[in-house]
């Protein structure tokens, strides 16, 4: 983050520079005490811009050098790898193009400064130069959209029906996870059912018979090489699932549920041992501005292989089991299978 400083410094310093010089031309303007119509400054506002293009190209390379690995996390899921793909092909474009163009606004301002002796040649327009800057881009961009849009498809599509299902409900300021339980279903709910006051923070509505095992826990748990759908929604205002190893950023809009399906690569041991740092934990962050204590919105991701993911799932109690006031809520032809269900896991 020092480095960041640094370049945001320099970059200034060399701008107040270059409106320096440039107020002052003015000023003689003004005064009337400067009647040539190219004097010294010219020549040093052309040398402060190749100065400023050298300095800042070189702050750039180095920030982007040493900081690398922060914005550039180990891929930890499939639809991960060919997401990076797409992103670091449109970087390697985009960094080409505005490198080589800037290099040219620079030089060029440089090289063509005006001279009193030096008329400046018309040249109006050049067809073959129109074909060429139109029609390169539209073919990059064509190309750019189209391999998007077949990736995108592709990590959209529907997911497999024995996917892990798990709702992530956002709200001020916290996430709430629940668990599809042993039917690996996740229940209906009713906005107008939640409520901090008895528990029932995701509006669990029990007449839905795939709620009666399901249940909450602290952390994200998921296993490894199994395809996950997680069900988004908040209750209050708009959060922002982000779950940067996986590649995974979905918006939690109130009122309209989103979802996103994924499949993890690698377990969290299996990530530690990668980074040599044994204290690693992936995280569940919210990247929307939600309020006050949107900083609080993390939770730790934790990756299992999926034996030991099968074991710990049985071994969660349902929220009806452990809220057993609950039951009266279950309609009474569906009050013996809410029992069984309870006890599915024992």
């Amino acid at each position: 983050m020092f480095g960041f400083y640094i370049l945001i410094a320099v970059f200034l310093v060399l701008g107040i520079l270059l409106l320096i010089f440039r107020i002052s031309r003015l000023i003689n303007i003004v005064k009337g005490s400067d009647e040539r119509r190219v004097t010294g400054s010219n020549n040093v506002n052309a040398v402060l811009g190749v100065l400023f293009m050298v300095i800042g190209f070189g702050l750039l390379g180095w920030y982007s050098i040493q900081y690398f690995d922060l914005y550039d996390p180990p891929v930890a899921s499939i639809h991960g790898e060919l997401t990076d793909k797409l992103f670091w092909r449109t970087i390697n474009i985009i960094g080409a193009v505005f490198i080589v163009t800037h290099i040219l606004l620079f030089v060029f301002g440089y090289k063509y400064r005006y001279k009193e002796d030096r008329k400046a040649l018309f040249y109006p327009h050049n067809n073959q130069l129109e074909y060429l800057w139109t029609g390169v881009p539209a073919i990059v961009l064509t190309w750019l959209v189209i391999t998007g849009w077949l990736a995108w498809t592709d990590i959209m599509a529907p997911a497999s029906d024995d996917a892990e299902q798990i709702e992530v409900m956002g709200y001020q300021f916290a996430w709430s996870l629940r668990y599809g339980g042993m039917d690996n279903q996740v229940g209906d709910y009713d906005y107008r059912l939640i409520s901090d006051a008895n528990g029932n923070q995701h509006g669990m509505d029990f007449t839905d018979r795939a709620n009666f095992d399901d249940f909450i826990y602290r952390d994200l748990v998921i296993p490894k090489g199994r395809e996950i759908i997680l069900k988004i929604r908040a209750r209050d205002v708009l959060h922002s699932v982000f779950l940067p190893h996986f590649r995974l950023k979905m918006d939690a809009v109130p009122g309209m549920p989103t979802q996103f399906k994924f499949t993890a690569t690698k377990t969290t041991q299996e990530m530690r041992d990668e980074l040599g740092d044994q204290e690693f934990n992936y995280e569940l962050a919210c990247t929307e501005i939600c309020g006050r204590g949107h900083f609080s919105m993390k939770k730790n991701v934790i990756v299992m292989e999926p034996e030991e993911y099968d074991k710990w799932k049985a071994e969660q109690e349902s929220f009806l089991k452990k809220n057993p006031d609950f039951m009266s809520q279950v309609p009474d032809n569906l009050k013996e299978l809410a029992m069984i269900s309870t006890r599915s896991n024992e």
